[in-house]
């Protein structure tokens, strides 16, 4: 959401930076449309006024015994009512389409990100690892799974259609040990408070994170108006929302481990093989509360924090800085972090980093006090610590024997009950 106050004095600054996102102007319009609601908001003040006024001189018109005059003022006071009902409705009609308006408009992307139009236009900014080199074709983590018996998409598909999977044995337990290694080391090490938060969550709640209205289709919605979150940043996230938060707990910093539910009503006919595109996956999400001040490096932190779980795998990896027309909808600035896949022979997204700025906080109302009489809303971050799954499915790929055997990285050996080699 964005302070209409400062689209008012800055309109120009809000234009440029839609722009870069494929924007049309929309400073004018928003303007324009505040300045109705202040009219009707005028009229409702003056007519208050004159009600207020000759409330109070029909009683001196009847102490004076002057019933023509008290009538009259009575008639008066009667129009100045039916004036504040309906200039009241208008001003609410007014607002509401003000709210549709800001809610769907994008956050402004930091002056610096990097312009571009789509994914093309993103910026490497370091790698780390050097990509395994193999004396056979590397065969693709599906391949590998339905060898081992242990992934199935069949049977999946059978119970719930396309783009889910049933993982057993040793495969269903080393997604289990993944999970267990990404909540212990963001928890134990880099300071996150493990949380487990509601998987349902209602709809104001996706509005406070940016989901809704404009991804409404992207979601499951219960009959009883309950939704299944998409990821866990929207729990996590609003467990400031309406509050105001004490700064001596500023940073707040939060990790879950949850399914999360993605109908992907825009990705028809993309990854429609495997587990890197799914209704149904699993992801360990970071999540920090800061003063506006400590955002940036709140955010440089959080991506070292998710670097971390890579450089444990030994899994080699970069990072991207993404271009304004890539930046997601609440996003000021992301950095994502795509992990390499042998079988595609490239670089495929396992995590995401964005800095969101004061964007949600103003849709939850989340505030700190600065001063005395002085709350300002809090800047939120999120990204991925990592996506369960594709973190599963990068592991298949790179661990991978020209038997089938997948070698289990040394990190996780202790999770895994000591299995070192799963076949």
């Amino acid at each position: 959401m964005h302070d209409i106050k400062a689209i008012r004095e800055n309109p120009e600054q809000f234009d440029q930076l839609w722009a870069k996102r494929g924007l049309e102007p929309m400073a004018q319009k928003i303007i324009d449309q505040d300045k109705l609601i202040r009219k009707a908001m005028q009229v409702v003040q003056e007519a208050e006024a004159a009600r207020n006024k000759s409330s109070k001189l029909i009683g001196q018109a009847m102490a004076k015994g002057d019933k023509d005059e008290a009538e009259r003022l009575k008639t008066e006071v009667a129009g100045a009512k039916n004036v504040i009902a309906a200039m009241g409705a208008q001003v609410d009609s007014e607002k509401a389409i003000l709210q549709d308006l800001l809610a769907t408009l994008p956050n402004l992307p930091f002056a610096d990100v990097p312009d571009g139009e789509d994914e093309d236009a993103n910026v490497e900014t370091h790698k780390w690892g050097t990509p395994r080199e193999f004396n056979y074709a590397p065969k693709s983590h599906d391949e590998l799974g339905a060898a081992l018996g242990m992934m199935d998409f069949e049977t999946a598909a059978k119970m719930s259609g396309s783009r889910f999977v049933v993982l057993s044995g040793l495969l269903s337990r080393l997604d289990r040990a993944l999970a267990a290694f990404m909540l212990d080391l963001q928890s134990d090490e880099h300071g996150y408070t493990e949380a487990t938060p509601p998987f349902l969550v209602w709809d104001k709640a996706l509005y406070g994170t940016g989901q809704l209205p404009k991804f409404a289709e992207d979601l499951y919605r219960t009959d009883v108006g309950h939704y299944l979150i998409p990821t866990a940043e929207v729990s996590l996230t609003n467990i400031v929302r309406e509050s105001i938060v004490d700064p001596e707990t500023l940073p707040r910093r939060y990790t879950a481990h949850t399914p999360c539910f993605r109908s992907e009503a825009g990705a028809a006919g993309k990854d429609t093989k495997g587990m890197i595109r799914q209704h149904q996956f699993n992801k360990v999400e970071l999540v920090s509360i800061t003063k506006p001040e400590d955002s940036e490096a709140e955010h440089k932190r959080m991506l070292g924090c998710a670097e971390e779980v890579l450089k444990r795998l030994e899994l080699p990896y970069r990072v991207v800085e993404l271009c304004t027309g890539d930046l997601g909808f609440g996003a000021r600035r992301t950095f994502d972090i795509e992990v390499w896949l042998p079988s595609q022979d490239t670089y495929r997204e396992i995590s995401s980093c964005s800095n969101c700025g004061d964007f949600q906080a103003r849709r939850m109302n989340a505030r700190y006090k600065h001063a005395e009489k002085d709350n300002r809303f809090v800047h939120t971050l999120n990204g991925s610590g990592l996506a369960v799954g594709r973190t599963l499915v990068a592991v298949l790929e790179n661990y991978q024997n020209e038997d089938g055997t997948i070698t289990v990285p040394k990190a996780l050996v202790p999770y895994m009950g000591g299995v070192e080699v799963i076949g």
